[in-house]
């Protein structure tokens, strides 16, 4: 993994993919270091949710503008459910207090920068 962190980000990906890709290989590391019996119940919840946010946002991107506000909410409402499963994983220690720190301290910012999105998008579309 070391050969592609040298590489830059393709240029026209919104910067709260990368933060997305970026949260979510942090994830795997801690998902890894789950019990077998909690990884494949709440741990593999949560993967799942990851991924259908990587999806929402990959898809959002390429998008017409017009159509990019049901991604935006759908990745928002799944970042909350993250959130909450984390909250219950690390009531249950499967992780450190600083690593729910940090992966909770990413997840606000990624939803802060997805709720601004979607505001850009409302307020140049007042319609909706």
């Amino acid at each position: 993994m070391t050969e592609h962190s040298n590489l830059p980000p393709p240029a026209k990906a919104p910067s709260v993919l990368f933060k997305a890709k970026e949260t979510y290989s942090y994830w795997l590391k801690l998902y890894r270091k789950i019990a077998k019996p909690e990884r494949f119940g709440i741990g593999e919840k949560i993967d799942i949710l990851f991924l259908e946010i990587l999806e929402l946002m990959h898809s959002s991107r390429y998008a017409p503008v017009s159509e990019k506000l049901p991604y935006l909410e759908k990745t928002i409402g799944k970042i909350d459910k993250i959130k909450f499963f984390l909250e219950i994983s690390w009531e249950n220690e499967l992780m450190s207090s600083g690593e729910y720190a940090l992966i909770l301290e990413r997840l606000e910012g990624m939803g802060r920068e997805l709720g601004g999105w979607k505001k850009g998008i409302v307020n140049k579309n007042p319609m909706r």
